[in-house]
């Protein structure tokens, strides 16, 4: 299977920036279970398990289309519960998903495989 060309959003990604850009727009937090149980929600057939989600996240952080923080301790705390790693899209990221919406990303054909020789 080929690499896909540099800047070019897979489906799965392009849901995750629109959720997370949602989220932010409704005042909401964007921290991976509330991703997974959003993608679930709305047909989340891209989501295959927790750690496609979490894979996701790390590629568009590290390509600057997400920026995550920890929220804080105490906040965690006081709600009994696990810290939260919180996502926020960037101004590169909101410029990809425009660019994504626009020029959706097109899956190859799958290649043929070649039978061995003896």
């Amino acid at each position: 299977m080929g690499r896909r060309k540099q800047g070019t959003l897979l489906p799965l990604e392009v849901r995750i920036l629109e959720i997370v850009e949602e989220s932010k727009l409704a005042g909401r937090p964007a921290y991976g279970f509330s991703l997974a149980s959003t993608l679930a929600a709305k047909g989340g057939t891209m989501l295959a398990a927790h750690g496609t989600l979490y894979k996701a996240l790390a590629r568009l952080s590290g390509a600057g289309f997400l920026e995550a923080e920890w929220e804080s301790p105490e906040i965690a705390e006081g709600e009994g519960r696990p810290r939260r790693r919180l996502y926020s899209i960037t101004a590169p990221g909101k410029a990809a998903l425009q660019l994504a919406k626009v020029v959706p990303a097109r899956n190859p054909a799958p290649t043929q495989m070649k039978p061995a020789r003896a």
